[in-house]
This record gives C-alpha cells, structure tokens and sequence, in this order.
C-alpha cells in the first residue's frame, strides 16, 4: 500500500472509525456496570486504557510512515 493510500486510510479511520469505537467502548462498559454493578475506578480506568490500545492494534501497519513527507 503507497503512503498516499495509507493516509487517506488513517484519516478515515481516525475520523469515523475511532469515534464509533468509542461509543462501543462506552456501551460496553455501561452494559458491564449494569450486569455486575459498579467497578472501582482503578479497574474502570485500566479497562479503558486497554480498550484504547485495543483499537490501534489492527491498524498499526496503516499508520506506520503516515508522518513522514512523501
């Protein structure tokens, strides 16, 4: 895949994907908070942080050399 390509891909997912991800990620953690009640805030807060490196995971090839100048 050319670096154009890959940075018309990366906006596209930063644009509309990642912020599907997020209220998929909301959702979840409401659907968790109605299912076994409430978690402490350090365990919220280290599934959040999981989840927000989850995301990148499959993407990291189509992000890798989108900075650099053509």
């Amino acid at each position: 895949m050319n670096l154009k390509t890959r940075k018309r891909l990366s906006l596209l997912i930063l644009v509309v994907g990642l912020p599907l991800y997020v209220v998929v990620a909301v959702t979840l953690m409401n659907w968790l908070d109605t299912r076994f009640g409430r978690q402490p805030i350090l365990i919220e807060v280290g599934i959040y942080v999981l989840l927000g490196i989850l995301w990148a995971l499959p993407f990291k090839n189509v992000f890798r050399g989108v900075g650099k100048d053509e």
